[in-house]
């Protein structure tokens, strides 16, 4: 190779490198207490029941504490009967910014269904991606679903 496209290759290269290395390392140091605040989010997907699938959809907020506390509540629809519903948990992030959570849901203080929940934040720590990983009735039925969630941080915790 040309010694005049070996230099301007190696200086992109390293500037390259150079660029990504603080992305990488700022990702390392998410937490749960980072996280804190109030969101806002939306979920879509479809649940599985013995008569086929149903759409699902839910608009909601909730606030987290320091410690991954959180309640809030949602509006959801399946198959287009809507409810009000309360939800409470606890939310864990690690270093790499993924983290997991575990939801119940609950109309009129009654529980209906708890909800395992892979999640990943982006855009700072104040925009996260989650996907239900399993959703279980109280009697301990699993339900399947494929659901994805679409949170955004409205306010920050001091």
């Amino acid at each position: 190779m040309n010694s005049n496209l070996r230099r301007p290759l190696l200086v992109l290269a390293v500037a390259f490198v150079a660029a990504l290395t603080p992305l990488e390392a700022k990702a390392m140091h998410c937490s749960t207490a980072e996280t804190a605040g109030n969101w806002a989010y939306t979920y879509t997907g479809t649940i599985f029941t013995q008569s086929g699938a149903l759409p699902g959809a839910s608009v909601g907020r909730y606030h987290q504490d320091a410690e991954g506390n959180i309640v809030g509540s949602q509006v959801r629809s399946v198959a287009g009967d809507a409810a009000a519903e309360d939800i409470a948990g606890t939310l864990t992030v690690y270093e790499d910014c993924t983290g997991s959570a575990t939801v119940n849901v609950y109309v009129n203080g009654q529980l209906q269904r708890t909800a395992v929940i892979a999640l990943v934040f982006d855009k700072n720590l104040n925009h996260a991606r989650y996907i239900f990983q399993s959703l279980k009735l109280p009697d301990g039925t699993n339900v399947p679903v494929v659901i994805t969630i679409d949170g955004n941080r409205v306010t920050t915790q001091h």
